[in-house]
């Protein structure tokens, strides 16, 4: 079992659902290591959450690339002695019809939103199985079960992490480690906000019916889900009372 202050790592935490998500750790006692590829982003964020009394570090980290990985997780457990908890957040998007996409974005979304939850958990699992003890959360999307148009690379790597969840799930159930998928719907965040003017673009229409047609069209609330639902979701799966959850995908999604 973890000790009452857990160490937890969330990457693409600098801002919008990361942050939300750390955030929200913080204030359960956690020590949060804001995890970001831009450095200055992760240490203003995790300044911010010591500023409302939480214990935050903020360290720099490109989740495509294993070196950068592996220093991550080898100064984190040096400086921490643990690994409780590991929430694979980073996300980027972009928009093209399939015979429009250049490769190096196909390569570059995948590398960072599949790739990267792959080596996050791939050099964290030893410390966890060690501990005998881990809580791991990828946020897919519900891009993760449906696909929308000129989306590609993203829906990819979205239902690549459900497939990975499930696989880590089963081969470390036995070492007292979780691992479950979260499926955000439409968030109030910069990278959809920039995602809707791309659709917009893309079909010449406003932004506003951009948001109608391929964003809120499917959704029972018709409305934006906020960060904050989405990381109290996160922290209900690192709890003690979701030890039973495990290889599971949960939508935080206002009924997509």
């Amino acid at each position: 079992m973890p000790q009452t202050s857990r160490t937890v790592i969330v990457t693409g935490a600098a801002r919008g659902i990361g942050y939300a998500i750390a955030e929200a750790f913080a204030r359960e006692g956690d020590r949060v290591i804001v995890a970001d590829l831009d450095g200055d982003g992760a240490d203003q964020a995790a300044e911010a959450i010591r500023g409302n009394g939480g214990s935050a570090w903020g360290h720099a980290v490109d989740v495509a690339k294993e070196d950068s990985v592996r220093a991550l997780i080898e100064r984190v457990h040096a400086e921490q002695g643990r690994i409780d908890v590991l929430v694979n957040n980073a996300g980027l998007q972009y928009i093209a019809p399939v015979e429009k996409f250049p490769l190096e974005k196909w390569n570059h979304l995948i590398g960072v939103m599949l790739t990267g939850p792959f080596l996050m958990i791939k050099h964290a699992l030893p410390i966890m199985k060690q501990q005998r003890y881990g809580r791991i959360i990828n946020i897919s999307s519900v891009h993760g079960r449906t696909a929308s148009p000129f989306k590609s690379a993203y829906i990819s790597a979205k239902h690549g992490v459900v497939g990975l969840t499930r696989t880590v799930a089963l081969e470390t159930a036995e070492f007292g480690i979780t691992a479950n998928a979260i499926m955000p719907g439409v968030v109030d965040t910069p990278l959809v906000r920039n995602q809707l003017k791309d659709l917009a673009d893309q079909e010449g229409i406003g932004e506003e019916e951009a948001l109608n047609k391929h964003l809120l069209h499917k959704q029972a609330l018709k409305r934006f889900i906020r960060p904050e639902e989405v990381a109290a979701c996160a922290v209900y799966l690192a709890s003690d009372l979701a030890a039973s959850v495990t290889g599971e995908t949960i939508g935080v999604s206002g009924g997509w």
